[in-house]
């Protein structure tokens, strides 16, 4: 190489393995990096900066200097694995700053705890230190020498340490060993003829080994934390004084409380004044009394594991980190919480006509309740006290009620009977109502609905009726009462068994009306109404009202005849504009929201789904689920931070889910959804009232009970399997922004946006339409035309694929402004396919074998790009190659615009788990274009491909429908390479000029191999002597092909190669499960190492890399048990 490249690291997402509070500064452990956020911040919890403090130790424990002074530094001490480095905290400046104070020290054994020794001069840095296999290190960190060890005469692994004592005098170590108990010597303590301290106390009780010990000299008690999954506390009284003769090492310990609440293993357990946090691999933090009893459970981190914890006492605050790398604030109660408190109103013990049907909250303190003796009582909730507002026998048996408040705080009410009447009025004023009979039989749905541009003292409803017409009311307020109700539109609705209307919202531009029905559709109208000189006047005495003098003698309460020309007909009606059939299945669509310039709808079936309105056209983008089991949403909320929450039904109980974070927010026993109910919230409360057993119950949360404050974002859940780059903005006000895709076994894919110049991670959205794990993922160009309102955007088609044979296909339109305005990304679903379900499609299925359920996506590529063969449409398709489990490769294709995907053509020919594709293509001079695919199986062979034939006769093909005939047959490799002894898990191919490509591997056997492969035309007089394939060489008619083996280097890194990539024609880099990535430079001479840099990423599955700002940068992406940016320059 010309000059030296430096690799350094930009962002790092690993496991939260130490946090610890610094008055209101939070310091947390990633890895070998202590990062630093700031509490009391004006624009919130920000991360300052980040600082890689232990090289290439994971940072395990941060302890400040006990005995701080009142200034504006402060030390403390980091350790992890073998490591441990003293840092000084500067918080006086405007900026906090950390600095070393000193080098690294590595000792030779693990560290699990460190202790601050005092000594004569303040300058003295003394430590000891609780070393892995049962010894402890007096330490001279300024000297860095170790000046004493001592060893316990139990000889054994340890999982955790605690220290107790500020001097090597009183020093006590409690140790937790393998073999189940609490060893309690003392530094000083007597000796065995071996020289070994003598064990002062065993504690004995636990099941399992020892994860986590803490004292509280104060209580004289000690809490140890296991793999059994308790937390037990032992009255261990002053551990600082020596136990005297007599007094025995077991028998004097008892055991105060035995605490189960987690659902697997502990992990840490702190002692409080008066509580206990403990957390846990179920990803629970739990608050304890010290009675034994839960005071609260904190969920919120994604996966297996809560890692780390630090409790602020003075502020009551407590901070969990979890291996999802994400960190979360809570507030410790100081009482148990109370969670939901219910209240029985018994309304029929206080007299009132008939038994409730319908209900609704106002607001936090208002209730209204309809009976079926058609009466309407309002409920104030703060002096309990109930009124009558409305008694109608008109109205009685069934009745629909819908209340709405005004912005000037008037409220109107609306109610419809079973003869198609409605009555509208306001609470104020109940009697100055305006009420016609506006439908042909029963009023089978009646909903307000609220215009942006609406002025202050109007208002919308929807009515429909059993003849398929929803009619569009303007109602008017004048002060307390209501002044006049006019017909705006009408709409005529699908023909369906169940022909009403469930919900409406509208559009902001242009001018449209979204509406959902029963029978699952989705509706889109247009909203411009008739002219004002059509409009049919409501109101009861006013000029336009079609009753004469004697109507009104006969008809008192000023109702019109029945048949009068206030009943709705179907003429005049507008038709839907756009249509979305069934969207919602058989049991309707429950509600239609329009927010940020998206529609969003809930049904019945699970799914809560995004839309846009393109040319007066919906178009579909997601369908989203919410928990596992919650089949029946009901409604969308937003909250003022923009966050979506749902309303929904988890079999018999009432579930509020957080959209942005994936979890319960309150679950309430109510009996299930077949119900009236109600849902009002406020900022200190949440209030949900039912009818049940004829009965109104009143459920009212605190909103404080269950609130968090999020830190930092967890991005997976589980372990990361594959990273793929997307785009890279570099025009952006915050620098060069690269767009990457990671793929994890928890089922989602997550689109994340890489801040180059200050290593910021921001995940921009989560896809989880997986139901099983997401193993790889391919990126190309899409065909959609990107417009945009003074945005920059880009449109890329994502495919993801993985367990159960399952592969999505989406689009993503990424949008961002330099005016600071946050960057975003729009997901559109196109479309899915299983292997499974391709069977299910097949004629004679029944002699066919099924396909095996177990089967895997390994690999997926994108095996087109570029491809031109003449026909018209070849833009909207991408033939999408994917290695599978079962032995095949097969091709697909995937139509953007008719949003399929169909399986081409499969080929069984490894008879292995193929784990590995590659593609490249040859565009020769005369003839036409030919598409190269390399697969890798486990037995370490390399197939080449020619698939030309078979993406031509796709293309050329006037018709193709999935499960309409068998898939077509691959044609047989050109060429195997018998390239590793084992399993090939990296494969990279690159282009270097025309007809030249360099292919290399990495395998299990932790070898790299590197081919030259050359392609050219075919001459016609050398077609007949040489057509067939012989050792490196394949010719026909149509080209030949040359592979000359390159250099190798049997033992590049200790593991299993999982990742290479051919940077240039000199230049390769490989990754491997030994956590190093590695440069080689490529020379006639052959492959010769350059530089290895160590990468904070356990198990590392995937490597992917991108020219960063000129051809010489370039950004990797390792991805395993986290993620990690570098830059190689």
């Amino acid at each position: 190489m010309s000059r030296k490249m430096q690799c350094e690291s930009v962002s790092l997402l690993s496991p939260i393995t130490a946090l610890q509070f610094m008055g209101d500064i939070l310091l947390s452990g990633e890895g070998a990096s202590v990062n630093l956020y700031t509490l009391n911040s004006a624009n919130g919890y920000e991360r300052k900066f980040s600082c890689n403090v232990l090289r290439n130790y994971c940072v395990h424990g941060i302890k400040p200097w006990p005995l701080q002074m009142e200034t504006s530094s402060s030390r403390l001490a980091v350790f992890g694995a073998k490591g441990l480095i003293v840092l000084e905290l500067e918080v006086c400046a405007k900026r906090p700053k950390l600095q070393r104070v000193g080098q690294l020290h590595e000792l030779h054994d693990w560290i699990w705890d460190l202790q601050w020794l005092e000594s004569d001069c303040e300058l003295d840095l003394y430590f000891g230190l609780a070393l892995g296999h049962n010894s402890v290190v007096l330490c001279d960190y300024k000297a860095g020498r170790t000046l004493r060890e001592v060893h316990c005469d139990v000889k054994c692994i340890l999982y955790s340490a605690c220290f107790v004592g500020h001097s090597w005098d009183e020093l006590v170590l409690i140790s937790g060993t393998v073999f189940n108990q609490l060893v309690l010597w003392r530094m000083e303590g007597p000796t065995n003829e071996d020289g070994r301290v003598q064990t002062e106390r065993r504690i004995s009780g636990h099941s399992g080994v020892i994860f986590s010990i803490h004292y509280l000299e104060k209580n004289g008690v000690l809490a140890s934390a296991s793999d059994d999954r308790s937390i037990r506390l032992w009255k261990v009284g002053n551990l600082r004084q020596v136990l005297k003769i007599g007094d025995g090492g077991v028998d004097s310990v008892q055991c105060l409380l035995q605490l189960y609440g987690h659902q697997s293993r502990v992990w840490s357990v702190r002692l409080l004044e008066d509580r206990i946090i403990s957390i846990g691999e179920d990803s629970t933090c739990i608050v304890w009394s010290y009675d034994g009893e839960i005071i609260d459970c904190f969920k919120g981190h994604k996966g297996r594991s809560v890692r780390a914890l630090a409790v602020n006492e003075d502020r009551g605050w407590l901070v969990t980190g979890g291996a999802d790398s994400g960190i979360r604030l809570w507030k410790i109660q100081r009482k148990k919480a109370e969670g939901v408190a219910v209240t029985q109103l018994k309304f029929g013990e206080i007299g009132k006509m008939g038994t409730p049907k319908a209900l609704t909250l106002v607001d936090p303190t208002l209730l209204l309740v309809m009976t079926d003796a058609g009466s309407i009582y309002s409920y104030c909730l703060v002096s309990g006290q109930w009124k009558l507002i409305m008694e109608d026998a008109s109205y009685q048996s069934y009745s629909l009620l819908a209340v709405r408040r005004q912005d000037g705080g008037c409220v109107i009410c609306a109610v419809g009977n079973i003869d198609g009447w409605v009555k509208i009025f306001t609470l104020c004023e109940p009697a100055e109502m305006v009420e016609n009979q506006v439908h042909q039989g029963k009023v089978h749905s009646l909903g307000w609905a609220s215009q942006e541009w609406q002025s202050p003292d109007k208002c919308h409803l929807f009515s429909s009726g059993a003849d398929g017409i929803m009619i569009w009311w303007v109602v008017s307020c004048k002060g307390d009462h209501v002044a006049s109700v006019a017909e705006k539109c009408r709409y005529l609705l699908p023909l369906c068994k169940h022909r009403w209307h469930t919900s409406v919202a509208f559009l902001s531009e242009p001018q449209l009306l979204v509406c959902g029905d029963r029978r699952g559709s989705l509706l889109l109208y247009s909203c411009t109404g008739r002219d004002q000189d059509k409009q049919q006047r409501l109101n009861t005495g006013s000029a336009d009202a079609a009753a004469s003098k004697d109507t009104a003698e006969r008809f008192p309460e000023g109702r019109l005849r029945h048949g009068s020309t206030e009943i709705a007909g179907q003429l005049d009606c507008e038709e839907p504009l756009s249509i979305l059939p069934g969207l919602h299945g058989k049991l309707g669509v429950t509600s239609v929201l329009f927010h940020d310039g998206f529609v969003y709808s809930t049904g019945r079936d699970g799914y809560y789904r995004q839309l846009t309105v393109e040319d007066k056209k919906l178009k579909l983008l997601r369908s989203q689920r919410t928990c596992k089991g919650m089949e029946w949403i009901e409604r969308l909320l937003v909250t003022p931070e923009g966050v979506l929450l749902l309303l929904g039904f988890h079999s018999t109980n009432f579930v509020l889910w957080n959209a942005k974070t994936s979890e319960k927010v309150l679950c309430i026993p109510c009996g299930g959804g077949h119900r009236s109910w109600s849902y009002c919230s406020s900022p200190a409360s949440q209030l949900f009232a039912y009818i049940k057993s004829g009965d109104i119950f009143i459920c009212q949360s605190n909103s404080g009970d269950c609130s968090q404050t999020v830190i930092k974002e967890c991005m997976h859940g589980r372990e990361l399997t594959c990273v793929k780059f997307v785009k890279r903005l570099s025009s952006s006000a915050d620098g060069p922004i690269s767009i990457v895709a990671t793929g994890s076994e928890d089922t989602t894919v997550n689109i994340l946006a890489i801040y180059e110049s200050s290593g910021h991670v921001s995940k921009l959205t989560t896809v989880d339409d997986h139901i099983s794990s997401v193993r790889t993922i391919a990126v190309t160009g899409s065909c959609r035309a990107v417009t945009g309102d003074n945005r920059c955007s880009s449109s890329s088609v994502l495919f993801s694929a993985g367990g159960r044979a399952e592969l999505q296909s989406y689009r993503l339109l990424i949008q961002h402004v330099d005016a600071g305005a946050p960057l975003s990304c729009q997901v559109e679903h196109l479309a899915s396919h299983r292997l499974a379900e391709d069977w299910e499609h097949k004629k004679n299925r029944h002699r066919m074998l099924k396909m095996d359920p177990e089967t895997r996506y390994m690999s997926i590529v994108v095996v087109d790009a570029g491809a031109n063969f003449g026909t018209a449409s070849i833009s909207f398709r991408h033939f999408l190659a994917a290695a599978c489990s079962d032995g095949s490769v097969r091709l697909f294709l995937v139509d953007e615009c008719k949003r399929k995907i169909i399986l081409l053509a499969e080929s069984f020919y490894h008879q292995r788990c193929v784990l590995k594709l590659q593609t490249f293509t040859f565009q020769p001079t005369t003839r036409g274009h030919r598409v190269f695919l390399c697969s890798a199986a486990t037995d370490g062979r390399i197939a080449l491909w020619d698939i030309s034939g078979t993406i031509e006769k796709a293309n050329m093909a006037t018709t193709l429908s999935e499960g309409a005939c068998q898939p077509w047959v691959l044609e047989v490799p050109c060429l195997v390479l018998n390239a590793h002894q084992c399993g090939v898990n990296g494969l990279h191919v690159r282009s270097l000029d025309p007809g030249h490509y360099l292919l290399a591997s990495g395998g299990d056997d932790n070898a790299i191999r590197v081919w030259t492969i050359s392609v050219g035309a075919t001459a016609r007089e050398d077609v007949a002597a040489s057509v067939g394939a012989s050792e490196g060489q394949y010719v026909n008619a149509e080209f030949s092909m040359q592979v000359t083996e390159g250099p190798r280097v049997d033992s590049a890194h200790a593991a299993h190669v999982t990742g290479v990539k051919v940077l240039s024609s000199r230049l390769l880099a490989s990754v491997s499960i030994d956590q190093r990535l590695t440069h080689w430079e490529l020379s006639d001479r052959g492959l010769h190492f350059l530089d290895s840099m160590y990468c904070h990423v356990a198990d590392v599955a995937d490597l992917e890399n991108w020219e960063g700002a000129s051809s010489e940068t370039h950004l990797y992406a390792l991805c395993g048990h986290g993620l990690q940016i570098l830059r190689y320059q």
